[in-house]
């Protein structure tokens, strides 16, 4: 298998503007930005914030604080609702640049799979119709068993079939059941993206895949594995820069799955004793600003990885304006 190229990216961004009917998308142009300090950077980041769907009002409050796009969690809107929930955007100046369906899928699931799959390529087709051109996907959850603390992770997997061997140094015995299911999801996951990316090259929509807490594919090295599996520019990786704090630095995370990402979620989660050699450890959510976060690294990683695309925020402990302000520093840093 090989990784993601920017050639790939590039292609992908080319195909979508074709297949989906609309112009090039903002999170492909290799345009560059300049910041406040006046330092170039290869890449434009722009601004968004989630709700289910747009209303004149709240469009009208984003757009004044600053906002340019947002995400939509409503992916089985009727063609006619889409439609219109994309003019209302339109209307006020944002762009609707991705949908999340709901927390996670269940491929992992025999007797759901069917039901799931369907259900995804419909959320693939409301996304196009809303003038999008991504859907995240967590395509699976495993829990109720014993498991590493987030921060003891060590993983050992085979890069060719992404089967774990072991999950931390020493006695793996007792996470034998973790790796049976981990390696069971991931082999049903592979089968299900690989069913729908003939769906999301019609609709000219990528697959974003996210870790939202789910156990699976938990460190920066095989996230990374797994986005490059599938080596096809209608896959990568929606990378959220708070969900993993507590397994390892975010700049950890940004270097590995790097050229895979597409999309970016940003949240707070503020680690109260820093364990592990990756740098992960216990905490709690938090704000953006209070985050256990380089901040600066990050978006120098993501200046080098020549990142041109949406960060969204996915919290709610502050007001727009402020949101805005610190998304702002950010991208200035």
């Amino acid at each position: 298998m090989t990784s993601f190229s920017r050639r790939h990216f590039l292609g992908a961004a080319a195909a979508t503007a074709t297949l989906g009917g609309y112009s090039p998308i903002l999170s492909v142009q290799a345009q560059e930005s300049t910041t406040a300090a006046g330092r170039p950077f290869p890449s434009e980041i722009f601004k968004a914030r989630i709700t289910s769907v747009p209303t004149d009002e709240i469009c009208a409050a984003w757009k004044s604080a600053g906002f340019e796009g947002m995400e939509l969690t409503k992916w089985d809107a009727t063609p006619e609702e889409a439609r219109d929930s994309r003019a209302i955007a339109e209307k006020h100046g944002l762009r609707i640049h991705s949908v999340i369906p709901g927390p996670w899928k269940a491929f992992n699931q025999p007797d759901r799979f069917d039901a799931e799959i369907e259900s995804v390529k419909t959320a693939l087709r409301t996304t196009s119709i809303y003038g999008a051109d991504a859907l995240l996907l967590v395509p699976a959850a495993i829990s109720r068993m014993p498991m590493p603390d987030p921060w003891a992770f060590d993983i050992d997997f085979d890069p060719k079939t992404l089967m774990l061997k072991t999950v931390v140094d020493g006695d793996n015995a007792p996470f034998a059941a973790y790796i049976a299911a981990h390696n069971a999801a991931t082999e049903s996951c592979i089968r299900a993206i690989e069913q729908l990316i003939p769906t999301a090259s019609r609709e000219g929509v990528r697959i974003c895949i996210e870790n939202v807490w789910n156990n699976l594919w938990v460190m920066p090295n095989i996230f990374a594995a797994f986005c490059s599996y599938f080596d096809n520019p209608w896959v990568g990786a929606y990378l959220d820069l708070g969900n993993h704090i507590r397994y390892a630095r975010v700049e950890e995370w940004v270097k590995a799955v790097g050229h895979h990402i597409i999309k970016l979620h940003i949240k707070g989660f503020k680690i109260t004793e820093e364990r592990g050699k990756l740098g992960g450890g216990p905490g709690d959510w938090s704000r953006i600003d209070e985050a256990s976060a380089d901040w600066r690294a990050v978006r120098q990683l993501l200046a080098e990885k020549r990142y041109n695309g949406w960060l969204t925020i996915e919290e709610n402990r502050a007001d727009d304006a402020e949101y805005s302000e610190m998304l702002d520093k950010i991208i200035a840093m």
